[in-house]
């Protein structure tokens, strides 16, 4: 724990110097919402920093137009500075800190062990099922009610909301958060749905696979992404609404709700993991946390493969590989749920904070420049 805390101390005082001479030039004051904060301040706490730091979308085009990054001396790398002191602060305030020093020191080996095992457990419950019943598996529902899917899955969601909850009501207080109203959460909405710094001040796009070339490609992966997980969402709630309040029983018909939502947004999803993928492979890996990207791109690859299966699951419908393809699928599902507190999901939770708070500070600086 000794060495994560000296990662810190030192992140933050790079991230520190960097914004200071940042402050100083100014030339990239319209970039995104970094920048107008930065140059809003003199110095900068470490809250301060934590907060700049997660509002930083990454874009790098900072980095490219900037005249004082490598070989200048000052050696200026934004993108990189804030990466590092992002995962940090996600470390800081992970609720319990142990999981996540646990799963940060072996991501890729935590997530296929926990598929693995929930995959075993889950074919053992639909053997046992099978053998009482003595029913084939003609649909999901044979296999495993799905009572025991919510005896499984609700546990596997609502704890990890909770830590997340709790995490984010920490950094929230380190932040120097204030109370939330309707105008601030509907603007951070507004930058959220349609990612607007992923586009860049200038409205170009940005910069993360090709120093030279603007594309708003990332903009738009991102966007399937979230879009697409929602959608999947919705069709979970949804299925799970009609089956205890209205009492029709899955399987769904291709035209009800469940499965609109369900097969659009694990199209959508699906699409958006593999080419965020492709463009963090692409990319500069000078310009972002070294000690994560690992962890990083098999949480994409976690979502990519619960998105596929779940396609999958449904084409195949009734077929021998049905049971073993299930218990895959649901596990998959069980690791993302279980694991999201300590993987990437959780910047998305972190990034809506900030950009609440600095709604906060651009409503507050609008209301003293009137006075």
């Amino acid at each position: 724990m000794q060495a994560i805390e000296i990662v810190d101390i030192e992140g933050i005082k790079s991230a520190r110097r960097q914004l200071e001479i940042c402050n100083a030039c100014r030339y990239c004051e319209s970039y995104c919402s970094v920048f107008p904060a930065v140059h809003e301040q003199r110095s900068f706490s470490d809250a301060q920093i934590k907060q700049l730091a997660n509002l930083c979308h990454n874009c790098r085009g900072c980095h490219y137009a900037c005249q004082y990054s490598e070989p200048h001396q000052f050696n200026i790398n934004i993108p990189k500075a804030l990466a590092e002191v992002r995962q940090d602060s996600w470390h800081e305030f992970a609720k319990p800190r142990m999981l996540a020093k646990v799963f940060h020191k072996s991501p890729i080996a935590v997530t296929a062990l926990v598929i693995a095992a929930f995959t075993l457990l889950l074919w053992l419950i639909q053997y046992f099922n099978s053998s009482t019943s003595g029913e084939g598996a003609s649909n999901f529902y044979t296999l495993m009610s799905h009572n025991a899917m919510m005896a499984i899955f609700l546990p596997a969601f609502v704890l990890p909301i909770i830590a997340i909850g709790m995490s984010i009501r920490a950094y929230w207080s380190e932040i120097g958060g204030q109370k939330i109203t309707l105008s601030h959460l509907s603007g951070a909405i507004g930058s959220v749905s349609s990612m607007k710094n992923l586009a860049a001040g200038h409205g170009q796009g940005c910069n993360f696979e090709d120093e030279d070339r603007f594309s708003h490609a990332r903009r738009r992966y991102h966007q399937a992404t979230m879009y697409g997980f929602l959608l999947c969402f919705g069709a979970t709630s949804a299925g799970t609404l009609l089956h205890y309040l209205l009492n029709l029983q899955a399987p769904y018909d291709l035209v009800s709700i469940p499965k609109i939502l369900g097969v659009s947004g694990g199209i959508l999803l699906s699409v958006g993991t593999a080419g965020l993928a492709s463009l963090k492979w692409q990319a500069d890996r000078s310009l972002s946390d070294a000690r994560v990207w690992a962890g990083e791109m098999a949480f994409i690859a976690l979502l990519f493969v619960v998105s596929s299966s779940g396609l999958l699951l449904y084409w195949v419908g009734s077929s021998a590989w049905l049971g073993e393809l299930l218990a895959f699928h649901l596990s998959t599902v069980l690791a993302f749920f279980l694991l999201m507190p300590y993987t990437k999901m959780q910047h998305g939770f972190y990034r809506m904070a900030s950009l609440i708070r600095d709604e906060q500070r651009k409503q507050t600086l609008t209301a003293n420049n009137k006075n």
